[in-house]
């Protein structure tokens, strides 16, 4: 059986107000190009289709055509799990309507386990899928332990309780694989896998995992990564696209698992090109090195975090100008040259300019003022104290 494993589309997500529709539409074609091409029999898509429990209508869209498409008319079996961004209830709401498509959405965490046939190699999955556990989905009242150890001690053990009650339904002629969104002790993490709920953050013992599973697929973490310390292959697949400037430099993609009944799994990557890479420019020379990277076409397709050392603050016109030039930069930070601690001395032994340019210094972060302002600055002193005279 040769499974696809992904999560964390987080479609309809967007960063800082810029749609990234479109990327998730290309991270589609190019899914169902590779379940075609690598000749996947089952897609696991581990949490997170969603980037809110209100997903705008065109996410929702999105979601159920790629269903279709990936499923080929049900050929392809697909089980799909809630994760904490997604609402379990509405994920779940056209489950009549997906299920004779060999499509399963699970929202709620429960011990049941999916029994799936998978027609194009003759071979039954048993699943032990674990949504998003919560401690509200679980049913545990956070206000049930006062000791926060004990709280998370608890945490703990009831998802272990949860995947040996559904180990027991595991068989020797079967498939047999677990999936859940969840943190897993030791995982590596990004900005953009930001909890929403109350205890978002505990995490999981390897341990915990059903012994028998030959595979565990994971969701939560965007980085892809392999689970230290577990009994069998454990994986994050991460999420397929870049969705925060901690991400940069991450390389995308999915996880393919070849397994058989009471064998090993073997565990591989195939990476994907879709979407606007996140960069992060340093722009130490200041200005001039931005316009040279922007006339050398330096990343004309990514969306970048601009840091550029300056003297004096950036004005809406240089803001305007760089937009212009580049439609993908998201943030532009200014950074003004490091200077020594201002030496506060007496009026008598320093100039009033020199009193001024200090002063605006320290107000602004170190941003040095143009001539003009000093000058104006000047002027409107010197009225001052010609007004004083009089």
């Amino acid at each position: 059986m040769r499974i696809l494993h992904t999560a964390d589309w987080h479609l309809g997500k967007t960063l800082e107000g810029r749609s990234r529709m479109r990327e998730q539409e290309q991270l589609i074609d190019e899914l169902v190009s590779i379940v075609e091409k690598e000749r996947i029999d089952v897609v696991l898509l581990a949490g997170d289709a969603f980037d809110t429990v209100n997903p705008p209508a065109a996410a929702e869209q999105l979601f159920y055509e790629s269903l279709a498409r990936l499923s080929d008319g049900g050929k392809r079996p697909i089980a799909v799990i809630a994760g904490n961004h997604d609402h379990p209830d509405r994920l779940t709401a056209a489950s009549v309507l997906a299920a004779p498509h060999s499509i399963t959405l699970l929202g709620l965490p429960t011990a049941e386990v999916q029994t799936i046939y998978v027609p194009s190699c003759d071979e039954t999955m048993v699943l032990a899928a674990l949504p998003y556990p919560s401690e509200s989905r679980l049913m545990q009242l956070l206000s049930a332990e006062s000791d926060e150890q004990q709280l998370r001690k608890r945490y703990d053990e009831k998802v272990g309780e949860l995947f040996a009650t559904m180990n027991e339904k595991f068989r020797s002629n079967t498939v047999n694989i677990a999936m859940s969104h969840l943190y897993v002790a030791g995982g590596a993490t990004s900005d953009s896998e930001r909890p929403i709920e109350v205890g978002g953050a505990y995490t999981v013992s390897p341990d915990r995992f059903p012994k028998d599973a030959q595979y565990v697929a994971l969701g939560h973490l965007h980085r892809p990564q392999s689970v230290k310390h577990a009994r069998q292959p454990a994986r994050y697949s991460g999420s397929p696209l870049a969705y925060s400037f901690s991400e940069a430099g991450y390389a995308k993609s999915v996880t393919i698992v070849d397994v058989a009944p009471g064998q090993l799994a073997s565990v591989s990557e195939i990476p994907l090109s879709s979407g606007r890479a996140l960069v992060q420019w340093k722009a130490t020379e200041g200005m001039a090195q931005v316009y040279r990277w922007l006339e050398e076409g330096k990343d004309r397709n990514a969306w970048i975090d601009l840091e550029v050392y300056v003297e004096h603050s950036l004005t809406l016109e240089d803001i305007h100008r760089l937009r212009k030039l580049h439609d993908g930069f998201v943030y532009i930070r200014p950074h003004f040259s490091e200077r020594e601690e201002l030496i506060w001395e007496t009026r008598e032994n320093v100039p009033m300019e020199t009193l001024f340019e200090r002063f605006y210094e320290k107000q602004t972060g170190g941003a040095k003022p143009t001539a003009e302002l000093v000058q104006l600055f000047m002027e409107l002193l010197a009225e001052e104290d010609g007004g004083e005279e009089q």
